[in-house]
């Protein structure tokens, strides 16, 4: 820490002939909106100011900066839900092309479960689970793949750069990944289930 007058910090440090910011501590917490008023009124008293909109100085509390902090917080919050949504879509489309190929190579093995007397409701939930199955074992991979990095990364702080950062392993967020997972499997793998289902036990038999 420095310490000196502040005319030669205007000097000598910042040029300038006036104070560019001021901290002000009010008595209370009940009382900072009442003296950020009565800064803002002194203010505008001194700079001649008559009109609010022409304020040439800002005065910002605590409050306002957690309410900023809140903004920036909120929008990449919204950014990362709208990227994740993106990779979910695309994922989910990848898992419907996958299913949609292995139905069509397992015609016949469908053909030849239908004549042994398996149900349209059958098939339809043997490809669902497989797709389900497909999409828990991705979002299981994901989910240790990613908390194995987080705790290199928090280890690493920790230890080489002496940072008070802490690992923590969220469950709700891995139940909520997993099941999101699920819920992927279950949207984008209806169709090609549906497909299998509908296929007609002498054409599939029939199938080359």
């Amino acid at each position: 820490m420095i310490i000196m007058p502040y005319t030669t910090a205007q000097t000598y440090v910042t040029g300038q002939k006036y104070f560019s910011r001021l901290i002000i501590q009010a008595v209370s917490d009940a009382a900072v909106p009442i003296t950020a008023a009565d800064i803002r009124l002194t203010l505008e008293e001194s700079h001649n100011i008559t009109d609010p909109t022409k304020d040439d100085f800002t005065v910002q509390t605590q409050a306002d900066l957690a309410s900023r902090l809140s903004t920036i917080t909120s929008a990449l919050t919204w950014f990362l839900v709208a990227v994740a949504s993106i990779a979910l879509f695309v994922g989910g489309v990848g898992i419907r092309n996958i299913m949609l190929v292995s139905v069509t190579e397992r015609t016949r093995e469908i053909g030849l479960r239908k004549a042994l007397g398996a149900r349209d409701r059958d098939i339809l939930a043997q490809f669902l689970l497989e797709a389900v199955l497909l999409t828990l074992i991705g979002g299981v991979v994901g989910i240790l793949l990613g908390s194995g990095l987080a705790y290199v990364i928090s280890y690493a702080l920790s230890h080489f750069l002496a940072l008070n950062w802490q690992y923590v392993f969220p469950l709700n967020g891995a139940i909520l990944g997993i099941s999101v997972s699920a819920a992927i499997g279950l949207i984008f793998g209806g169709y090609p289930a549906s497909q299998a289902s509908k296929k007609s036990p002498i054409e599939a038999l029939r199938y080359e």
